[in-house]
């Protein structure tokens, strides 16, 4: 099942106190979905990160920290490395670093998905300071996709409200309650 086209790709973005967030996202959703999941969070330059380490304990999907090359599969977890942008062309992942411009990577992710994938392209957005990730919404938006934004459960809510105040999110939910919505749209898109 590991190295099937996905039906979806799930663009997940957050900053500060997201961590909380992805660990309810992940723990709720199925293993076995056929979407695939890139999750961008925002790190330090010179940080290391093992939150590849930590989504694993919480999903039973694998989960791979992004590399130039890699190909995006169904029923997989990709994570932008430190210091980096991280795009999708066609379905392959392109890792870039330094990023372009710093705390942008998830508008960064959300754009090349909404361009390569147009209603195939789901944004989530979590806690986390500023607004990025709201362009990238708007892009996805624009091309048919789904977004989605984190409820008054973020803990730094400027992130999830900035994407609300657009006026391009589709559902307002906690994280634990994204993977059933998620589901529906497989189930609607089966019925197409």
């Amino acid at each position: 099942m590991g190295t099937l086209q996905p039906s979806f790709i799930v663009g997940i973005g957050g900053s500060a106190g997201s961590l909380s967030a992805y660990k309810l996202f992940f723990e709720a959703m199925p293993s076995n979905t056929g979407m695939a999941f890139i999750v961008i969070t925002h790190l330090q330059p010179y940080a290391s990160s093992i939150l590849d380490q930590i989504l694993s304990r919480h999903t039973k999907m694998p989960v791979v920290l992004a590399q130039t090359g890699l190909v995006v599969t169904a029923n997989r977890v990709y994570v932008i490395p430190p210091n980096a942008d991280l795009s999708v062309k066609g379905y392959i992942l392109n890792v870039v670093s330094p990023p372009k411009r710093a705390s942008r990577q998830v508008d960064c992710l959300f754009k090349s998905l909404a361009e390569s994938l147009g209603p195939q392209a789901i944004g989530i957005i979590l806690s986390g300071y500023c607004n990025d990730g709201t362009e990238g919404c708007k892009h996805i938006k624009a091309k048919g996709g789904t977004t989605f934004a984190q409820d008054q459960s973020a803990e730094v809510s400027s992130m999830p409200l900035s994407a609300q105040g657009s006026g391009c999110i589709d559902f307002v939910l906690p994280p634990e309650k994204m993977p059933s919505e998620l589901l529906k749209l497989i189930i609607s898109m089966e019925k197409l």
